[in-house]
């Protein structure tokens, strides 16, 4: 009976991740051709910068865990150690976030 009731929960939470994907893309698809005919095309310009922010983020979280390793050498708390290794972790991501908004600012000059 449990094992029953597990494939009920996956199997209803997989249709309605699959009703909600398809009314998202349905709507956006009848939002468009509303605008197309009643005149009002958007211009889709191409990002030349389309992958710059994942970039940097990912390099920032990757320097985060680099950094974050040198706190797991030390004696401290568990809790102490969590919470310094998760915020760097963190800060790094961030911090490659403003990097990246500098970098695109730039470059779009």
């Amino acid at each position: 009976m449990k094992e029953l009731n597990e494939i009920l929960v996956f199997g209803i939470m997989g249709l309605a991740i699959i009703l909600i994907v398809f009314i998202i893309a349905r709507y956006t698809y009848l939002t468009k051709k509303a605008m197309i005919e009643k005149g009002m095309y958007l211009e889709q310009g191409v990002n030349k910068f389309k992958y710059l922010d994942i970039g940097c983020i990912v390099f920032g979280l990757g320097i985060g865990l680099l950094v974050s390793s040198i706190f797991t050498t030390m004696q401290l708390t568990e809790d102490t150690m969590d919470l310094l290794v998760w915020g760097t972790i963190l800060i790094f991501g961030a911090a490659g976030l403003v990097v990246a908004h500098f970098i695109r600012k730039k470059l779009e000059k």
